[in-house]
């Protein structure tokens, strides 16, 4: 079989970009939005229009409709990423700027190799993992600490560590992902997971009371553009491209979004959210940055009998 010829550079180049700049901006998007919707709401219309409208896609193209199984996995990283994870991170920019939320997220490759260290064994843990651990947790304990200002406004601390806690349930999720009986097509597992996190998202936003006095006319075409941003470019767009980029680019390349969002993210915060940026947020993101480059670039060591090293992927 003859392999599908390599797509124009410029093809290969605007998806880059849209991972880079698109999943960048979604910080910025978020904070538009939660201003004047509830989180958990804002956060439930979002992944749920969007695994409806990818679901809907996938049945489209033919591809295989979840098992029982498959829906209970979906289901579960349902719960950890999008109602965890990402109900955190929507609940944190109402208190914490989209730049800064951004770079504590970044952190996510730490604690993945931090788990797959300690607790899977499936990496050995060398001097460079060991320093680049440290620079990452320093950076986020630099951002973090209130006596540490350097002249600026202090972090809401509550803000702050519902990103840690949005930061570490992302690490277990993907810990847990290769483990869990999710579909074979990429796009139909994501469609999946966002769904399902789109529903339990809605009825924790009942429970907690977020429809009660939330009336929709009220809501500026602003915070509906940013809507309607997050569900198209943020989980459609974007996702499309970086599944494709992988068919194309290996995975250490792709995952470069991972260092180059946080920068997006801290310029569009600065420049269109009016943030600001003094010498603890760049300290700060510089230290997270470094940490990421090292333990994304850095060779897997394994010890005997170890699995393969996890992937950090992106659903949404």
């Amino acid at each position: 079989m003859t392999a599908a010829p390599r797509p124009a550079s410029w093809k290969i180049l605007l998806a880059f970009g849209v991972i880079y700049f698109v999943w960048g901006s979604t910080f910025l998007a978020i904070r538009i939005g939660v201003h004047e919707v509830p989180p958990l709401l804002l956060a439930a219309i979002r992944f749920f229009v969007s695994g409806l409208l990818l679901l809907a896609w996938m049945r489209f193209r033919h591809t295989p409709w979840p098992s029982f199984q498959q829906w209970s996995a979906a289901s579960l990283l349902g719960l950890l990423i999008f109602v965890i994870d990402y109900g955190c991170l929507f609940w944190a920019e109402q208190r914490v700027p989209s730049g800064i939320s951004a770079v504590i997220l970044a952190t996510i490759p730490v604690f993945v190799t931090f788990f797959a260290i300690v607790l899977l064994r499936t990496q050995r843990l060398t001097f460079r993992l060991a320093l680049a651990l440290s620079i990452g947790l320093f950076g986020v304990a630099v951002l973090m600490n209130r006596s540490f200002s350097l002249g600026e406004l202090p972090i809401d601390r509550r803000g702050a560590v519902a990103l840690l806690i949005a930061a570490l349930t992302w690490s277990f999720a993907t810990i847990i992902t290769r483990k869990l009986p999710l579909p074979d097509s990429k796009p139909m597992s994501a469609a999946a997971q966002m769904f399902s996190g789109g529903i339990q998202l809605f009825v924790l936003a009942g429970i907690l009371g977020e429809w009660r006095g939330f009336h929709a006319q009220a809501v500026s075409w602003n915070a509906w553009f940013a809507l309607v941003y997050l569900i198209i470019a943020g989980s459609i767009v974007a996702f499309t491209a970086y599944v494709w980029l992988l068919h194309y680019e290996s995975p250490t390349k792709v995952g470069t979004y991972a260092y180059v969002n946080p920068v997006v993210a801290v310029a569009l915060g600065h420049f269109l959210g009016g943030e600001s940026i003094g010498a603890r947020t760049l300290l700060g993101t510089g230290l997270v940055l470094v940490s990421v480059v090292t333990i994304t670039t850095s060779p897997a060591k394994m010890p005997a009998r170890a699995n393969k090293p996890l992937e950090i992927e992106e659903v949404a």
